[in-house]
């Protein structure tokens, strides 16, 4: 059996595939489910849901799931995912152990993964409680409103447990220690992104301890489970993707480290992938305690989508870079969460991802980190500003210096090694007219005039051929491109007179082309 640093992709299934089958579904659709998307890929780890709070077992320490509601249920989606997994333990079928057992056949590790305070019900308040209808609520939150954050945290997440509350935390050990000692996993990950609210906001890095009581007795209790079985029984943590973030949150990640809380650590996003994650920071850290690193990948990349690739291709390339930029930090694998794949959807990407020579000369995007903030409406206060800094979107404003915004782009690249074919680097402009003057700087250096694409993706009909987004696209040698961290200087010289709404730069990326089919979507190099 591979090690924790031999993993190459860690893939986190959430259970869905139980709701993939109209009720009742066979035990054998529910692993076909589970295992297609992973079969003859680079994946060499499966991280299972084992739930947020209520059992998908015959449990003794937690409610079952749908019990709170006596087995009735807010959607069809809730109905067939739940039904699905108590007909199979009426039937005397043991999922957990069949998916245990199915994994190890096809030379997986098999982890357990425990959300710590996952809270999926779309921003409930406390006063919420008694007439809110989830399949996921337990009784214990109703009785224990005094057990979670409140108005103390973001609006998203006021129903989450308040971990420095002692009592919080023997419940989720209990929940811990049931699932371990029950089915023979290889390892266990406490899953502190989804979601990343513990503490009350303002006392969360005072607080921190508290989580680091629960890791140190995850700790304990993966070791004595390993000592009892008479292998190692291995403990991932998922983490923020910045030291500083993880602080702030509450993770004290380099005390975790020091005491040797955990054997990987996973920096991650919480709600989209962050392709600004500091790898190189964590394995600096983590490397001299024989910790592994695997870079972490959400459901998909934050932001907005906007072209001038097609959704499916942009989201590839994208991934690809990011990909790299891990490998290149040093990062032992990949994590992928959320990615709901079947047996064709993800293919490409999990037969690439795994090791840095699979990604060798591959059509990538390396863009600037895009932040977003919902302040209004269901998702109001799902992403917070202070936990996750961006580099755009930004307004353009004429400076007194001939300076603007800059944004970094690293690049994990050895163009001296795998020449691509074209280069370029393309910024994307909201509200832009003719008469604007934006000059942009590569590295310091002023680049000659660049030239203007119209964005159109924003039409749906097709008819217009005018829009204020716009694509300055400027091709660039790789000469200029070495790997390493490049910075781009967006300058506003003159805005036109008559506009009097901001010039929005969006977003600032590298395309790089290996293939002559996406070299022929590139401007060529200029001749000097």
């Amino acid at each position: 059996m591979t090690t924790p640093g031999q993993y190459g992709i860690i893939y986190n299934w959430d259970g869905a595939p139980h709701g993939y089958s109209t009720a009742p579904q066979s035990l054998d659709e529910f692993l076909q489910f589970t295992y297609a998307p992973l079969i003859d890929t680079q994946v060499g780890a499966l991280f299972w849901c084992v739930g947020e709070h209520a059992a998908r077992w015959s449990s003794t320490a937690l409610e079952q799931l749908g019990d709170v509601h006596g087995r009735h249920y807010e959607s069809a989606a809730a109905y067939h995912h739940t039904e699905n997994i108590r007909r199979m333990v009426e039937r005397g079928e043991d999922p957990h152990a069949a998916l245990i057992e199915r994994g190890h056949e096809l030379g997986l590790a098999v982890y357990a993964s425990l959300r710590v305070n996952d809270n999926h019900f779309d921003g409930a308040q406390i006063g919420d409680l008694p007439d809110l209808h989830h399949t996921e609520l337990t009784s214990l939150r109703q009785q224990h409103p005094e057990w979670l954050l409140g108005e103390r945290t973001s609006d998203w997440f006021a129903l989450s447990w308040d971990l420095s509350v002692p009592e919080v935390r023997r419940y989720r050990l209990d929940h811990l220690r049931e699932i371990c000692e029950r089915y023979d996993w290889d390892g266990v990950e406490l899953d502190w992104q989804r979601h990343p609210f513990h503490l009350p906001e303002d006392e969360a890095y005072r607080l921190r301890y508290a989580l680091t009581d629960l890791q140190r007795a995850a700790r304990r209790l993966a070791d004595d489970i390993a000592s009892q079985r008479g292998r190692p029984f291995y403990l991932a943590v998922r983490v923020a993707g910045t030291l500083e973030s993880c602080a702030r949150i509450g993770y004290d990640v380099p005390t975790w480290v020091e005491e040797g809380l955990c054997d990987i650590v996973i920096p991650a996003g919480a709600a989209a992938t962050d392709p600004s994650l500091d790898i190189a920071a964590f394995v600096d850290l983590c490397r001299p305690r024989g910790i592994a690193v695997y870079g972490g990948f959400d459901g998909g990349l934050p932001g907005p989508w906007v072209g001038p690739e097609e959704h499916g291709v942009k989201e590839r390339l994208r991934t690809r870079a990011i990909a790299s930029r891990y490998w290149e930090a040093g990062a032992d694998g990949v994590y992928v969460f959320n990615w709901h794949a079947d047996s064709h959807t993800r293919r490409e990407m999990l037969t690439q991802l795994g090791s840095a020579e699979s990604l060798r000369a591959t059509d990538r995007v390396y863009a600037a980190t895009h932040r977003f903030l919902v302040y209004e409406g269901a998702w109001r206060g799902a992403y917070r500003p202070d936990r996750q800094l961006g580099q755009v979107p930004v307004p353009l404003r004429e400076t007194l210096t001939d300076c603007g915004p800059g944004a970094e782009l690293t690049v994990a690249d050895d163009f001296t090694r795998d020449l691509p074919r074209r280069l370029e680097l393309r910024l994307r402009l909201h509200e832009w007219v003719d008469g604007d003057e934006v000059v942009v700087r590569w590295d310091g250096e002023e680049l000659a005039a660049g030239t203007v694409s119209v964005d159109l993706t924003g039409d749906s009909t097709g008819v217009s051929r005018i829009s204020g987004d716009v694509w300055l696209r400027f091709p660039l040698a790789p000469t200029r491109v070495g790997r390493g961290t490049h910075r781009v200087e967006t300058v506003l010289r003159r805005r036109h007179p008559q506009l009097v709404c901001d010039l929005m730069l969006t977003d600032v990326e590298l395309a790089v082309a290996y293939s002559e089919t996406y070299a022929a979507t590139l401007l060529p190099e200029k001749s000097p």
